[in-house]
């Protein structure tokens, strides 16, 4: 399988399976400006030796079907084709992939729960999970991810005609783990994808979530939450390529920050190509800056190859804390912390309601609780 091409494009040109494929990062690229590439521990450039451990363990619906396949199995790949070297070394270096599959015309009863669980920070490790769903089936997802790691990863969602698949992913790692991800969701006719993204822990953690469509009427809603403290670095590049007509696409990231070199990249493409006629796309980022110290880098890029469109539109801000909503509390008897912790949680509240695991939504709201206590 050989080197992709996509000339009519300028966002994401190239795709392959092979390392070679992609030269070796320098920052200079527009892909990696704004990642630190020191702190990759060697993902980037080959010297990340296979020698660490992420254990993955899978509760599943009774009527999902779960299985570990080697390299050979050939349902791996097929949705998705690397996008940058990182990528494809985490394809080309993985030994065992988790497939989950959900029957055709079957409802999941609950969630189906896959924790990822890093055992040290001082080696790397590369994982593979496809996640299919046929045509007609529903269902839940969670991606856990916890413990200490160096870790790369690509995450396959196909989702086939009529089918729904809502996935939450959470990156709740430890201090010093280092996450690398792409999650691609392949949509069939009249498909619909719901992906809600958390991220709080690591030093370094970049997701690229990414969409593309096979036929008409799919239908993705890409939705993400992030808190970023002091020394941190949260990145997320997320890339919806509408290829056919009549789908559509939201995207609605928001972030907090705080503490001295915190910083937050967000990128949101969305490419609609000149077959693509009678999309409807919108994209939203915003960022709240808490601290002195902290930074965030906000680009939306909108790339629009026909005039037949039902919408299109991307917004982006970064900003403090309103003084005029703090000062409206305040002046009714609330203290300034509660005050400050009320309109960061209203800022956040819009979102967490999407979380379908109420479980999951406790968590992340208890999360963001222990940030604003620190």
């Amino acid at each position: 399988m050989g080197l992709e091409t996509k000339p009519l494009s300028t966002l994401h040109e190239k795709a392959s399976y092979d390392v070679a494929d992609f030269p070796v990062p320098t920052g200079r690229e527009e892909e990696w400006r704004f990642t630190p590439l020191s702190r990759l521990k060697g993902l980037h450039n080959g010297t990340a030796a296979l020698t660490g451990g992420v254990v993955v363990d899978v509760e599943a619906a009774p009527e999902v079907r779960v299985e570990t396949v080697g390299r050979d199995d050939a349902r791996l790949g097929k949705a998705y084709t690397p996008a940058d070297r990182v990528s494809a070394q985490a394809y080309s270096s993985f030994e065992k992939a988790t497939v989950v599959t959900v029957p055709k015309m079957t409802a999941a009863s609950r969630p189906t729960l896959i924790t990822l669980r890093g055992s040290g920070a001082g080696a790397a490790a590369y994982g593979h999970i496809l996640v299919s769903v046929e045509p007609m089936a529903e269902a839940v997802l969670v991606l856990d991810h916890r413990g200490s790691a160096v870790y790369a990863d690509n995450v396959e969602f196909d989702v086939a005609e009529g089918a729904t698949l809502k996935v939450v992913s959470l990156q709740d790692w430890d201090d010093d783990a280092v996450h690398v991800s792409h999650h691609h969701a392949r949509l069939g006719k009249d498909a619909t994808f719901r992906s809600f993204v958390v991220t709080l822990g690591g030093d370094l953690v970049r997701l690229s979530p990414s969409v593309s469509y096979t036929a008409p009427g799919g239908d993705a809603d890409l939705t993400g939450l992030y808190f970023v403290d002091a020394g941190q670095h949260l990145e997320h590049r997320l890339l919806v390529d509408h290829s056919v007509p009549n789908c559509r696409s939201n995207v609605t990231y928001k972030g907090a920050l705080q503490g001295d070199d915190a910083h937050a990249v967000w990128i949101g493409d969305v490419i609609i190509r000149a077959e693509a006629e009678g999309t409807d796309t919108y994209e939203l980022n915003r960022n709240l800056i808490l601290t002195d110290g902290a930074r965030a880098d906000s680009v939306p890029n909108l790339e629009i190859l026909t005039g037949e469109v039902a919408g299109a539109g991307h917004a982006s801000a970064s900003g403090r804390l309103d003084d005029e909503h703090i000062f409206y509390l305040q002046a009714r008897g609330i203290p300034f912390d509660e005050a400050r912790r009320l309109v960061i949680h209203g800022f956040f509240a819009q979102l967490l309601e999407k979380i379908e695991v109420p479980e999951i939504r406790e968590r992340v709201l208890s999360a963001v609780e222990a940030e604003l206590a620190r």
